[in-house]
């Protein structure tokens, strides 16, 4: 093993001096490796020999020669493979505050970050004084159609009546019923003018669209509020209720066929230290373009500790297997043919390693699924299998 490794550094040192960065030499260094991979095969396999003729010839010898090695039983258990992404909670009842009408400046608001409110509650109230102007004067001009609209309606009713009397002309009874309807009709233009300017002077009182908890309150008095403005980052006020939490995340497409809606998830939230475990209620049905990936949602529990943006892991169930057989993935190896592990196996009245190749499937959580290759049951070496060959003697110091 020694002699292989000397060989193998001497090819190192003699490559890195000589030829460097030479197209026309890669693949004679190509050559010059398997040659020198073979010769420390055949090394190693001489190693071997003589130290199997020197375990028969001195007993001693070869316990005192033991390599010292720790082994864990394969055990048998079931496996899951996780897809992880990022996640974000949403609340689904999130509300910004805005004024219905084309805005204007904050006179007052009524309320503070962390309060509680309710829906309907006035929450602000915009400057109105133009407005209320406008009020008034509406309610004024109908006040003087209503005076002018019950005098035309009593000289309508004196010339009615006198027309009934064979007295005065029947055009004067047509004209005073003309000038009541004309004025009717203008108190009800007026009347509904007072209507509008109500409405408008109302849109000053800016109203919770939802219940919830005030989040975030970025608007000053004196300052302009409109529908742009509250829509903007860090302005306006915002109102959370986390009656209904949700966590949401982008999977890549390359998962598409693999989500579906009611797949089973965990929702991992590293700063609480708490895992949940719902499952996808809704898949979007499109890729975004730009992203290359969809939208999968799931239900989170209301509580006081989850907030709406806060990040967490959510892992998807994508694969799972019964009684399977598992080992750390580290303690598979490679070489240029296959995957293998060492196993402790009984030999005569001595302890050996043994090579074991194995076929692999999934990966998950630092272990690793074996198809092939082992039953369970079996000791593999967890310590000082890097260092070891098949059918060398070790002891595990017990």
């Amino acid at each position: 093993m020694a002699t292989g490794i000397i060989v193998l550094t001497a090819f190192f040192f003699a490559s890195c001096s000589g030829g460097k960065g030479k197209k026309g030499d890669i693949s004679d260094m190509k050559s010059r490796l398997e040659k020198l991979k073979k010769e420390k095969n055949t090394l190693d396999a001489k190693i071997h020999k003589l130290e199997e003729e020197i375990v028969k010839a001195d007993p001693k010898a070869a316990q005192q020669n033991l390599k010292l090695v720790t082994v864990d039983t394969i055990r048998v258990q079931d496996f899951a493979h996780y897809i992880e992404l990022q996640g974000k909670i949403d609340a689904e009842g999130m509300a910004y505050v805005a004024p219905k009408g084309q805005g204007g400046l904050v006179k007052a608001i009524y309320v503070k970050t962390g309060q509680r409110v309710g829906k309907g509650q006035l929450i602000l109230k915009l400057d109105d004084a133009m407005v209320r102007q406008g009020v008034i004067a509406a309610q004024q001009q109908t006040g003087q159609l209503k005076a002018r609209l019950t005098q035309a309606e009593t000289v309508y009713e004196r010339y009615q009546n006198l027309w009934k009397q064979n007295i005065g002309a029947e055009i004067q009874v047509i004209n005073a019923k003309a000038d009541v309807d004309a004025l009717a009709a203008q108190l009800r233009a007026a009347q509904a003018q007072v209507a509008m300017a109500q409405e408008q002077a109302n849109m000053s009182n800016v109203y919770a669209e939802i219940a919830g908890m005030v989040d975030a309150v970025d608007v000053k008095v004196g300052e302009f509020f409109s529908p742009q403005s509250a829509a903007m980052p860090g302005h306006g006020i915002r109102i959370v209720n986390n009656s209904n939490l949700k966590i949401v995340a982008n999977v890549p497409e390359n998962y598409v066929a693999k989500i579906k809606k009611g797949d089973s998830v965990q929702v991992v939230v590293k700063e609480l230290d708490t895992t949940f475990s719902p499952v996808i209620n809704m898949v979007g049905a499109s890729i975004d373009p730009i992203t290359r990936s969809f939208m999968a949602e799931a239900k989170l529990p209301s509580l006081a500790t989850l907030k709406p943006n806060q990040i967490a892991t959510i892992k998807i169930l994508d694969y799972k297997a019964k009684a399977a057989v598992t080992v750390k993935v580290n303690l598979v190896q490679s070489d240029e043919k296959s995957k293998y592990v060492y196993v402790m196996e009984k030999s005569g009245d001595k302890m050996v390693a043994r090579k074991k190749i194995v076929i692999v499937g999934q990966a998950y959580n630092d272990f690793i699924e074996i198809k092939t290759g082992l039953n369970g049951g079996e000791w593999i070496i967890t310590e000082g299998f890097q260092s070891v060959y098949d059918g060398q003697a070790i002891t595990t110091g017990k």
